[in-house]
């Protein structure tokens, strides 16, 4: 007979290499636009030595920066950030004082 492990992650938020949601798949279209990047480079003529350390350096900088936004905002941390950009730091009224301290006389009648 069989043994089945029970699959202990449903429900859960998708997770590679410590890598949550979001971030990853800023990692992965970050690195395929990298690599097409590249490959133009490489067609135009540029120098292979110099497509290869753009590459790196820049997919090395998207790595870092990936991970470092994965352990400062967490798994929904940027959508947060985005929601808060949205909302305002204050409310402002245009009323008059005299309006807020005047009680509505029709009201308190009823």
């Amino acid at each position: 007979m069989n043994i089945y492990n029970i699959n202990k992650g449903i429900g859960r938020t998708v997770e590679f290499k410590g890598l949550k949601a979001q971030y990853l798949f800023i990692f992965a279209g970050g690195l395929l636009g990298i690599l097409v990047f590249v490959m133009v480079m490489y067609m135009a003529g540029v120098n292979t030595y110099l497509c290869l350390i753009i590459g790196g350096m820049s997919s090395g900088i998207l790595i870092w920066q990936t991970f470092s936004l994965n352990g400062k905002y967490g798994e929904h941390g940027l959508m947060k950030l985005g929601a808060q950009k949205k909302y305002p730091k204050y409310i402002i009224s245009r009323k008059s004082i005299y309006r807020y301290l005047k009680t509505n006389h029709k009201r308190a009648g009823v």
